[in-house]
């Protein structure tokens, strides 16, 4: 039977994994899923908090073992996957309060809308949903990150392909999740785990999965969002891919260079530049100095070990192709820095290439992302050169933009620009570090993601998991809960609204 082995990226070691789902397996898996779905969906909002606060609970009283082996299968450092763990659990709770809230089921009642008839609508499950979790933050986005937490408060049971860059964490966080459902109190089937290429296939093919989930490669997400296009009944995939996060300097900024170029360098190189909101292309006025400034930061930086050998090695061929394709590198350190060991496991080195406006045409590898830790720097003439600069980009997840202050006149045309073509914009700041909080919006228009209407991250994350539906003339022990007139799930915003007009 073939294996996820478990990989040591500091050593690049094998060691035990776990065995593939055979394909029975995996439908069962489905079977117990959808056998628990209605029952997960007609819990109260209430009575899901408790599962996810549960499985919170049982994480943080793991959390030592956890970490260990996080750190041992990714090599993020235990001061990170510590801090990850623990917003991982705060995110649980926060999804749990978010289902609990009810906005999400955006309940609408009109009485006498429809020919004299009540009218009455509302976001109601979709179903068992397949989540394919994240490489880069095991905790965050993995077995038990966003995805998984918004499905299952939106009432949808979840199975989980479980990443083949960490395994054992799936593996563990698997165990420790299925135990505190059940003594929650939640259906068997409310959460299940398999693994393996072929399993993955298999769940997506399934009849009975209603949506799919992904966070990672646009080769990954694009690969999955066909094969949920051919079944007999397409499904959605919210795959989150990433694309070049672009950062503008307007011209003001060249007051702040060293500074900004600190702060570009930590934002790149952050967990080796493994953020799908790294910032990889970097504009910048012509003749501040910029590139030099940028040049000299990422000298004095030490490497880090990407997650996989896969990943290392694409990351070694992308620094190679951006130079093929005209890019002039300026600077990658290759001595051992503060202890590191350039050649031990997956390690790679930071590198800064720079460009000209001219290279960025059309069809371009410069215009590919190169995930790990390398940017490029372009200077532009002017204002509007930038941001024809802008538009030759994919749109992306994040952009960024940093100037000499509130005043600074041409921050708006910036941001203007930046919001007609990435699902956030950050001003005086940098794309890496996303807030799970209501307002945030993480993804962006194709191919950043595969549906620009939808956010992983965020109260609006339960929405992919729901699908409106409208009662006209239904008796009221006929309607889901949230549209009862005694409301008990007591659901904000639901006052009767004016009577449209009749089609």
């Amino acid at each position: 039977m073939s294996t996820d082995l478990s990989h040591r990226p500091r050593t690049g070691v094998a060691a035990a994994g776990r065995p593939h789902t055979p394909p029975a397996s995996v439908t069962a898996a489905v079977d117990r899923s959808a056998a628990a779905f209605p029952e997960v969906a007609a819990a109260t909002p209430a009575r899901r908090r408790s599962w996810l606060e549960a499985v919170a609970d049982a994480v943080e009283e793991a959390a030592d073992r956890l970490v260990r082996i996080a750190d041992d299968e990714s090599a993020l450092g235990e001061p990170r996957l510590r801090g990850e763990l623990g917003k991982m659990t705060q995110n649980a709770r926060y999804y749990a309060g978010v289902g609990e809230r009810g906005e999400w089921v955006r309940a609408r009642i009109q009485p006498g809308a429809a020919v004299g008839q009540d009218l009455r609508r509302a976001q109601l499950p979709v179903g068992p949903v397949a989540v394919f979790g994240a490489s880069n933050f095991p905790f965050q986005f993995g077995t038990l990150g966003h995805d998984t937490c918004s499905a299952l408060a939106a009432g949808c049971p979840v199975v989980v392909k479980a990443h083949p860059a960490h395994p054992l964490l799936s593996a563990a966080l698997a165990e420790l999740a299925e135990a505190a459902l059940a003594e929650a109190g939640a259906p068997a089937g409310t959460f299940s785990v398999v693994v393996g290429f072929e399993a993955g296939l298999i769940l997506v093919d399934d009849p009975r999965i209603s949506a799919v989930a992904f966070t990672g490669s646009q080769r990954g997400g694009l690969a999955l969002v066909e094969r949920a296009a051919r079944r007999e009944r397409p499904i959605p995939v919210f795959a989150e891919m990433g694309t070049v996060n672009p950062v503008v300097l307007t011209p003001a900024a060249r007051s702040r260079v060293a500074e900004l170029a600190a702060g570009f360098v930590d934002s790149f190189t952050l967990g080796t530049g493994q953020f799908c909101t790294k910032p990889g292309l970097l504009l910048a006025p012509r003749g501040a100095g910029v590139p030099d400034a940028v040049a000299a930061e990422v000298a004095t930086r030490s490497g880090g070990w990407m997650l996989t050998e896969g990943i290392a090695r694409a990351y070694r061929e992308g620094v190679e192709a951006l130079q093929d394709a005209g890019a002039q590198l300026l600077a990658s350190p290759t001595d051992a820095i503060a202890g590191f060991e350039a050649r031990a496991g997956y390690a790679v080195m930071p590198a800064v290439l720079r460009l000209t406006a001219a290279d960025l045409a059309p069809g371009s590898r410069l215009l590919e992302e190169c995930f790990g830790p390398a940017a490029l720097v372009v200077e532009y003439r002017d204002l509007p050169e930038a941001l024809d600069l802008l538009g030759r980009l994919q749109p992306s997840l994040a952009g960024s933009v940093l100037g000499s202050g509130p005043e600074d006149p041409d921050v708006a045309p910036v941001v203007a620009r930046l919001a007609a073509q990435a699902g956030r914009v950050i001003v005086d700041g940098w794309p890496t570090g996303v807030a799970c909080a209501d307002a945030m919006q993480h993804g962006g228009p194709w191919p950043a993601t595969s549906r620009p209407d939808a956010t992983s991250v965020g109260a609006e994350a339960l929405g992919r998991f729901t699908r409106p539906v409208a009662f006209q003339g239904a008796p009221d022990r006929a309607l889901p809960p949230a549209l009862q007139d005694a409301n008990p799930w007591r659901l904000p915003d639901r006052s009767p609204e004016r009577a449209g007009a009749t089609a």
